[in-house]
């Protein structure tokens, strides 16, 4: 063989080496035990072929149930709790939207909300990009809206979220274990 193959042989297995050695180096995180998930309204158009936007986004993690007892043990009623889990959930609308009776407007925001035994406290917060509920800011808050709870006949073993139609808007359903809340969410069609 002559040297410049030899020294081109030499030169590939020792990039083919390196290369190998820095895929090994690199350490992926493990998956999240409850992942991400994200939703649009409307409920298929991230699949619509004519390029519309979905007016709505919500991104959220869906923790499981897991043999727990959720809403007074795991999630205490009458306190802030992320809307999911890990990262706080967040919403984002592409247009001015109401809910309750004040106007929000376009843009991005958290969702959280204070569980309690016979209604749920829906609050929209200006603060993003956060870890959980422990450093909410309720000085941040642009709407907390007071929603009934209706149970479930069978328990919801993740907790899930969709929307469904309205004359004036969307409802964001949210569900978990045996309670569902439905948040509305009004803009002009």
């Amino acid at each position: 063989m002559s040297m410049k193959k030899w020294s081109l042989c030499l030169c590939l297995a020792l990039f083919a080496f390196a290369a190998n050695a820095q895929e090994a180096a690199i350490k992926f995180p493990k998956p999240d035990d409850s992942p991400m998930d994200a939703l649009y309204y409307p409920l298929n158009a991230t699949k619509v072929k004519d390029n519309s936007m979905p007016l709505i986004k919500v991104l959220y993690s869906r923790p499981q149930k897991k043999g727990r007892e959720i809403f007074g043990i795991l999630e205490q009623f009458d306190k802030v709790w992320r809307l999911g889990a890990n990262e706080n959930t967040e919403i984002y609308f592409d247009e001015n939207v109401t809910i309750g009776d004040k106007k929000v407007k376009k843009g991005r925001y958290s969702l959280f909300a204070i569980p309690s035994k016979d209604k749920w406290t829906i609050i929209v917060n200006k603060q993003t990009d956060r870890w959980g509920a422990f450093t909410y800011d309720q000085s941040k808050d642009v709407v907390r809206v007071e929603v009934p709870i209706a149970k479930l006949d069978k328990p919801l073993e993740v907790f899930s979220m969709t929307f469904t139609d309205r004359t004036d808007g969307a409802n964001l359903i949210m569900a978990w274990d045996t309670t569902q809340v439905s948040l509305p969410i009004l803009f002009k069609k």
